[in-house]
């Protein structure tokens, strides 16, 4: 799944530990969502939304075209 989530945090200057903390994971979970290798559960999908302030279809992106 895509996601905005490197960009989200670079605009704040945080690092990855730092989110992290943030949100009550490891750094390697923050990693692996940035990266696409792991879709985070909608409880932390939700959390990530209130962190930035944004709704969830803001930072994340299923790739469904419709078709």
């Amino acid at each position: 799944m895509k996601n905005r989530l490197k960009v989200l945090r670079a605009e704040r200057d945080w690092s990855q530990a730092e989110l992290a903390g943030r949100l009550d994971v490891s750094r390697q979970a923050v990693n692996a969502i940035e990266t696409g290798k792991y879709d985070p559960s909608l409880p932390l999908a939700f959390k990530i939304g209130r962190l930035f302030s944004q709704p969830i279809e803001e930072i994340f992106d299923d790739e469904f075209d419709g078709e």
